[in-house]
């Protein structure tokens, strides 16, 4: 399928889930059921000024990087919002002059188009990232999972529990005892 942009795109979004019970099924859910985006690519040579206004601009917190910066060809590397910090910002480099080629975290673990939601968590959870690209069988980006999709997801598959809480968590509904 081809997407607005001409590029290529591998999710096609699925049918939200039907709020209900938590089970293991909604682990094995495909990652097309989260809400993901289209991701910002850029090559090597772009500027980390250049990947931070996109960033930006489009609200991500990071951008992939590819050999000729389209989805297209092959991802090989990731630069985020970490990185900003403390490879450019903790160093006092300039973010005009600096390729992100040069402070981008090459080779990035991935997952693939076929993986699950319970992979992404997986992911997420012993390796502590925040974004996890998502290739295709070529090893081409087809998006970007971010934790924000994930509580997204989450919280369409349980709008009552999660969105009719009380307006403030340390306040606990009065509790009101049974006769004397």
């Amino acid at each position: 399928m081809v997407d607005d942009h001409g590029e290529e795109t591998y999710f096609v979004p699925q049918q939200r889930r039907q709020p209900g019970p938590f089970d293991a099924a909604l682990l094995r859910e495909p990652l097309n059921a989260l809400p993901v985006q289209r991701a910002i690519t850029l090559s090597p040579n772009a500027s980390v000024t250049d990947a931070i206004r996109a960033m930006q601009r489009e609200h991500r917190g990071c951008v992939l990087v590819t050999d000729d910066g389209t989805a297209r060809s092959k991802l090989i590397g990731i630069f985020t919002e970490r990185d900003v910090l403390f490879r450019i910002v903790d160093r006092g480099r300039n973010p005009a002059a600096l390729p992100i080629g040069e402070v981008m975290t090459a080779d990035p673990e991935t997952l693939s188009v076929h993986a699950s939601v319970a992979y992404v968590l997986n992911k997420m959870s012993v390796g502590g990232f925040r974004h996890v690209p998502v290739v295709d069988d070529e090893h081409r980006p087809a998006c970007v999972i971010s934790v924000r999709d994930v509580v997204t997801f989450l919280v369409d598959a349980f709008p009552r529990e999660v969105l009719n809480l009380p307006t403030d968590a340390a306040v606990s509904p009065p509790r009101s005892r049974e006769g004397a």
